[in-house]
């Protein structure tokens, strides 16, 4: 990262994969203002915590208000002039999306429309947004690939993180503002959300209820652990997407880059290019508090899909590097952190 990047705007740093890169970018010197509606969609205190040992830094201080608060999204940058903007913050989960859908279309669709505009009108050098693996939606060919189509979501929450990549491309070619599109696959670990898988089957296998196993257990996900991610997200920030007009050749680009042909535009899948059966993550939470699950096992939710896996090639050949936290360290620092956030003594 270039070392005249001293302020980093991040959306969402409440929240889960906003915390830790939060955290990861004030420990490395860099001013952050973190911008959060600290809605109830999920446990307002244990947002309140997270921004509670953010303050502890110097570097962070941060704006409670809505993305789709134009005036105050807008005062936020310019009383920060942020010179690189990462947004995180979005209405997640593709259940809640099948109760809620308007909620997904004012804070992932607005609301990044906003936050877009105001990275344009302040020229930052570099606009990072989180899209996801959903985006994929029908496709069977896997491992995912960014030069794949993704024309074909299967919940709302989908759509609207596919559209929030479209207002990003478009902005792009036509404003010239350097835009990075991530797709998240799985994120976990410690502060994860109530809402997440790893937090319902840790909570429901301590209190003994069942724990909702969908499709029988034959599914499959690229689990990406948290620390990993808002790794890969902290070297993108310095691997600005060029414009056409500052490309000589397509051989001086990685051969499996997504960059766009007419915009300084591109998509980067961040996972480990590996996949894990979920009964098998099951067993390693089971093994790592030493309780046997109670299963109840169902159907294909609506909206979900049987297996996501990450081609990760284009992240390893921008940053060099890949996610490479096994499940099973994964899993034993989550549920330690578990324990230990919610006072409960080690059942080993």
């Amino acid at each position: 990262m270039s070392k005249k990047t001293r302020n980093v705007l991040v959306t969402g740093t409440a929240g889960f994969i906003g915390f830790h890169l939060a955290q990861l970018l004030t420990k490395r010197g860099f001013n952050v203002l973190g911008y959060d509606a600290m809605t109830d969609y999920t446990d307002v205190a244990l947002k309140e915590r997270r921004h509670q040992m953010l303050a502890q830094h110097a570097n962070f201080r941060c704006v409670t208000d809505r993305l789709e608060d134009m005036d105050a999204l807008s005062q936020a940058f310019d009383g920060f002039e942020p010179d690189v903007v990462v947004h995180l913050a979005a209405q997640a989960g593709v259940r809640y999306s099948l109760e809620q859908p308007r909620a997904y279309i004012e804070s992932n669709i607005v609301g990044t429309f906003n936050v877009i505009e105001c990275a344009r009108k302040h020229k930052v050098d570099h606009l990072l947004m989180a899209s996801t693996s959903s985006v994929y939606g029908s496709n069977t060919e896997m491992p995912f690939s960014e030069q794949q189509k993704c024309d074909t979501p299967l919940s709302i929450y989908a759509a609207t993180k596919m559209a929030g990549e479209s207002l990003g491309h478009s902005h792009a070619h036509l404003w010239n503002l350097p835009t990075t599109m991530f797709r998240f696959f799985t994120v976990y670990g410690p502060w994860g959300r109530p809402d997440m898988a790893m937090f319902k089957f840790t909570k429901g296998i301590l209190e003994g209820t069942p724990i909702d196993i969908y499709n029988h257990g034959d599914m499959y996900r690229d689990f990406t652990y948290v620390e990993d991610l808002v790794e890969g997200i902290y070297h993108l920030i310095g691997a600005i997407p060029p414009g056409p007009e500052e490309i000589d050749a397509r051989s001086a680009l990685p051969e499996n880059d997504s960059i766009s042909p007419v915009a300084p535009f591109r998509v980067v899948n961040i996972g480990t290019s590996t996949k894990v059966r979920l009964i098998d993550y099951i067993e390693a939470i089971e093994a790592e508090l030493g309780i046997q699950a109670n299963r109840n096992y169902m159907g294909m939710q609506p909206g979900d899909v049987p297996a996501t896996w990450a081609d990760a090639s284009l992240l390893e050949s921008l940053t060099g590097q890949l996610p490479t936290t096994p499940i099973e360290t994964g899993v034993k620092n989550f549920v330690a952190w578990y324990l230990d956030y919610h006072d409960i003594a080690p059942m080993k």
